[in-house]
Order: structure tokens, then sequence, then C-alpha cells
């Protein structure tokens, strides 16, 4: 008997290790394609003065942080960390994440009612932001579902707010590509600052769960 229960902790060991291992790959996948996104965003916002599309780009960057971070913590567990490092890690993850999305809100908000107003040039077509924002919608929800799985077996909070934010990512790329669509096809010059204005109050909503460390309040609309 005792030996069948060694067998079983051994087992399920590696099953937890096989488990940490499938996460790591999956935050490595992550932080490819958002730091691949945030820049291309980015670069293609600024030629057009899309701020709705350099904050999506910004987001990406977020989540590549969030994801480095979120790695670490699995790499901690997969190492024989112990569970006061992997908490630290996590609320490390939450709270960065968080300050991050103040900060980026605010940028948005001044940048997207300076243009409303009529201050600021209005943002020019960019068809090639409109494909890598059709391409996160296939992408994040994706990815999203994989971190979710994984992390329902892991039992991982951090894994699971981390999933969360990459389907919030995936309703920031649906605003931003109403605003650009509606911009290119209706030459709408106003659709870009008013997505963005969208693009904040979930950047709000984001950023105080992050720092409270509690787990994502969009977890209903985004999952």
């Amino acid at each position: 008997m005792k030996l069948l229960k060694n067998n079983l902790t051994i087992s399920n060991n590696q099953y937890r290790q096989d488990l940490l291992k499938q996460g790591l790959w999956l935050e490595f996948i992550s932080i490819a394609w958002n730091l691949a996104e945030a820049v291309i965003a980015v670069v293609l916002g600024s030629n057009a003065g899309s701020t709705a599309l350099i904050g999506f780009g910004f987001d990406s960057l977020i989540e590549t942080l969030s994801a480095i971070i979120v790695g670490w913590r699995l790499q901690i567990e997969a190492n024989g960390g112990s569970l006061e490092s992997m908490e630290k890690a996590e609320i490390m993850a939450s709270k960065i994440a968080g300050y991050l999305l103040f900060t980026l809100a605010a940028y948005v908000l001044v940048d997207s009612m300076q243009r409303l107003l009529g201050y600021g040039k209005h943002a020019n077509e960019s068809f090639t932001g409109i494909i890598i924002t059709i391409a996160a919608l296939v992408v994040m929800p994706f990815l999203a579902k994989a971190k979710l799985k994984l992390a329902h077996e892991l039992n991982s909070t951090a894994l699971k707010a981390d999933a969360i934010e990459s389907s919030c990512c995936a309703w920031f790329a649906f605003a931003t590509l109403a605003g650009l669509v509606l911009n290119a096809t209706l030459h709408w010059w106003w659709a870009d600052p008013v997505a963005s204005l969208v693009l904040v109050s979930l950047m709000v909503k984001e950023g105080l769960v992050a720092v409270k460390n509690k787990n994502c309040s969009c977890h209903n609309t985004c999952s």
C-alpha cells in the first residue's frame, strides 16, 4: 500500500511538472506574439496618427510584461520554489500591470479628448493596422482558452488572471478594429478617438482589479 501511494505521488508530481512545462510554453508564445504585436501596432499607429492603434500596442506591451512575470512564477514552482515565493510573484505581476494600465489610460484619455476637441491631427487610414488587429482577434482567444484550461488544472490564480488579460486583449483588438474600419471606409475621423475612450474604461477596470490583486472583473465578458 505504501509503495502504491508513493507511485501515485510520483505520478501526480510528474503530471504537474508536465502542466507547468505547457504553461511555460504558452507564456513564451504569448511573449513572442505580444512583443511583435506591440512593435507593429505602435509603429503603424504613430505613422497613421491613430491613438487607438498606439494604445492597443502599449496594451500588448503590458500583456508581454504579464506573461514574463507569470512565466517566472511558473518557473519558480517548476524549480521547486516555495509557496511564499510564488505568492510574491503573483502579487508583483498584478500590481505592476495595474499601475502600467493606469498610466496608459491617462495618456489615451488626454490624447483622445484633444483630438475630439480639434487639437492634433486626425487619424489616417491604416489597412495594415486592420490586419494586425484581425490577427489578434484570432490568436488571443486561442491563447486565453488554453491558459484558462491549464490554470484550472494547476489551480493557479496568476495564470488565470493572465488568461483573462489575454481575453480582454481580444476586446481591445475589437474596439481598435472598429475604429480603424470606420475611419477607412466611412472616413469617420472621430471613430478612432471614440474607440480609444472605450479602451480607457477597460484599462481602468483591469488596472483596479490588478492592483487589488483579485480576479479580473471582466471575466464574465471576456472569457
